[in-house]
């Protein structure tokens, strides 16, 4: 991590606040445990309207005791200089309701406190050195952190300056020491961790809200739309209205990403590569942003996006590129390598490791708010970044082909391989990064891989034995805990196998646990707590008049208990032998109304418990009968 360098007198600043006569600013100053406020009262709120205004755009500005003046902004999607008229106002309260009296504003909703932070290229979190009221940067880097930054990041600088630039500025940024701050003091009641304390000074830094905002709102929307804003002020770029950004699309549902259908059945020694933060790096290395999609160059036109009816410029560098491409280089380049490097302290690992995952976070929900997210939306821009995606992976999976390796499933980004060479997986490794300017990697080795015919589902065990598994039935979080003991029982019978001698002789073992779990439902052996079913409800169970689904019965018979039952809650049920009640069958419990294990529908546990089973070890030659538990081999059942 390193640390940076403040000099003597140095004060953080933590805050921004609009009072009636201007902004005040509040600093920390660590020496002596103070806080400092800074009150700046020429600056006034302020938005803009088109230029020159209109007759009754003038009525308005006079009505509302308005100071206009000509200014020059640059158009986002234009890259030309636009005249405009910059209405100042008094009350900084008022700024968004006033703005949204005239026909056409724009940036009336951007806070007036973090718009002085905007246009005096200021930062939260960060130290200054306050000097007869003129505030500069008390920060640097020091020659260490200089060499290692330029070590890992230098071969940007000439391919993409303005990148180089931003990332150089986020690493300075996020390598500034951490203050002990009472937040306390900042309206932040509860206690909070040194890891907590150093998560919210770098969420701080890096989207440019003040502290306590940046403790207590986690909407990832709300910081990538600071991020951006702030970086289009300090360009001079007028922040366009959420419309203008739509580019005149409507909200619709966006194809996401593809999914190879899987080659069912058991696998040896398969290995798992990840492209590297997908839609970020596509974003970044496609050069996708809202200006760039359908951009109006006749000369651009060609550089059609693979599937979908859009093209991309090549003129310019888009901004949503250029700010998600940084913060992705900084978290793979420097952040990710150093949360695994075990010459550091272990301190310093665990705090690039927690900002690691912070960037993920930010960088994951970098494509969300193109889809949905008011005033970062654009149909346009997300339909781009999933269909480069789709070409990717199927790209990948080509290229793999190719080169005499078995791909064997593909899932939006991630490429499962049976068997490969270590020289074939590196050298598509390679390839892909030569080829589609993307970041591939061995992200999981497994000794044995189980692939059902369902997508989005498998299993898979590591060389140290653990266990990883997705999309199964057994494992969800409302199968009762029977289910989900005998299926962790028969996975963990695999964790040693490394061929099919092996396995050969763990089919036995996994049937013998069947053949157990079966005698224990049939005896009444399990206990009735791990056979309940956790449901949350998704409606209004006192609402729903037509046949009542297995949750809902759960919950009718609680409420005719006195027992209050509403939308969203979570309740336990067991399944019984079907009983009449009400003049209707019900086929359910409270798991608190049991009376005994013989109300248990025993046959309807033994055939989710085997549907369960079945549908990973089937594809293993295992096939488990519901019937009388008899289990049958592969070759038995065909």
């Amino acid at each position: 991590m390193g640390e940076g360098l403040i000099g003597l007198g140095a004060y953080y600043l933590v805050d921004s606040v609009a009072t009636s006569a201007g902004v005040r600013l509040i600093f920390y100053d660590p020496s002596r445990g103070l806080f400092v406020e800074v009150e700046d009262r020429e600056y006034k709120p302020y938005f803009y309207i088109p230029h020159p205004p209109t007759h009754e755009d003038e009525i308005i500005v006079r009505a509302i005791g308005g100071k206009a003046s000509i200014a020059e902004k640059i158009d986002l999607f234009t890259g030309e200089v636009r005249r405009l008229t910059r209405v100042e106002v008094e009350n900084p309260k008022n700024l968004k309701r006033l703005s949204s009296m005239f026909k056409i504003s724009w940036e009336g909703d951007i806070p007036f406190s973090l718009g002085y932070i905007y246009d005096h290229n200021l930062v939260f979190g960060v130290p200054y050195h306050i000097e007869g009221g003129i505030i500069k940067p008390a920060y640097r880097l020091t020659d260490d952190l200089k060499g290692d930054f330029e070590e890992r990041f230098g071969d940007i600088r000439a391919s993409d300056p303005e990148k180089y630039r931003l990332i150089e500025k986020f690493f300075t940024l996020c390598s500034q020491p951490i203050p002990e701050i009472p937040l306390k003091d900042l309206g932040i009641r509860e206690e909070v961790s040194s890891e907590d304390l150093y998560l919210t000074f770098t969420i701080s830094r890096v989207t440019n809200l003040p502290i306590s905002s940046a403790y207590t709102d986690r909407r990832v929307s709300i910081w990538i739309r600071s991020i951006l804003n702030a970086y289009l002020r300090s360009r001079n770029i007028l922040i366009p209205k959420p419309e203008e950004l739509m580019r005149g699309g409507v909200e619709k549902r966006i194809q996401g990403g593809l999914t190879m259908p899987p080659e069912s059945g058991i696998y040896f020694n398969t290995v798992v590569l990840d492209f590297e933060s997908l839609y970020p790096s596509l974003i970044d290395a496609y050069n996708l942003s809202y200006e760039t999609i359908d951009c109006n160059h006749s000369e651009c036109s060609a550089n059609t996006v693979p599937s979908v009816n859009h093209h991309v410029c090549k003129l310019r560098r888009g901004v949503y590129s250029i700010l998600i491409g940084a913060l992705k280089d900084l978290r793979i380049r420097w952040f990710k390598p150093l949360s695994k490097d075990k010459s550091i302290p272990d301190e310093e690992r665990r705090l690039a490791d927690a900002t690691a995952k912070l960037l993920k976070l930010i960088l994951v929900a970098s494509y969300g708010v193109t889809v949905r997210t008011y005033g970062l939306a654009q149909p346009a821009l997300a339909e781009s970044i999933t269909a480069y995606g789709r070409y990717a992976l199927k790209e990948a999976w080509r290229m793999a082909v190719e080169a005499g390796l078995h791909p064997i499933y593909g899932d939006t980004d991630s490429l499962f391989l049976d068997d490969p060479p270590d020289s074939g997986v590196t050298k598509l490794i390679e390839s892909v990064k030569r080829r589609l300017k993307l970041d591939l990697a061995v992200d999981k080795r497994y000794s044995i891989c189980v692939l059902p015919r369902a997508m989005k589902s498998y299993l898979g065990i590591m060389k140290d034995g653990t266990a990883d598994l997705k999309g199964l039935t057994a494992i969800k979080s409302n199968s009762p805990r029977f289910i989900q003991k005998v299926f962790g029982k028969c996975v963990n019978e695999l964790k040693d196998v490394r061929n099919w001698g092996e396995f050969e002789l763990a089919k036995d073992r996994i049937l013998k646990i069947f053949n157990e779990a079966v005698a224990e439902l049939r005896y009444g052996k399990v206990p009735i707590d791990d056979l309940a079913y956790t449901v949350r409800l998704h409606f209004n169970p006192f609402e729903k008049d037509e046949t009542l689904h297995q949750p809902y019965q759960c919950a009718v018979q609680l409420l005719d208990l006195g027992i209050k039952v509403h939308k969203g809650d979570v309740i336990s049920f067991v399944k019984v032998k079907p009983f009449n009640y009400k003049g209707r069958t019900f086929t359910v419990k409270p798991t608190s109304l049991i009376d005994g294990f013989h109300e248990v529908n025993v046959e309807d546990y033994i055939k989710n418990l085997t549907s369960a089973l079945n549908q990973v070890f089937k594809p293993m030659g295992i096939t488990f009968h519901e019937g009388e538990g008899k289990p049958l081999t592969l070759t038995d059942f065909l």
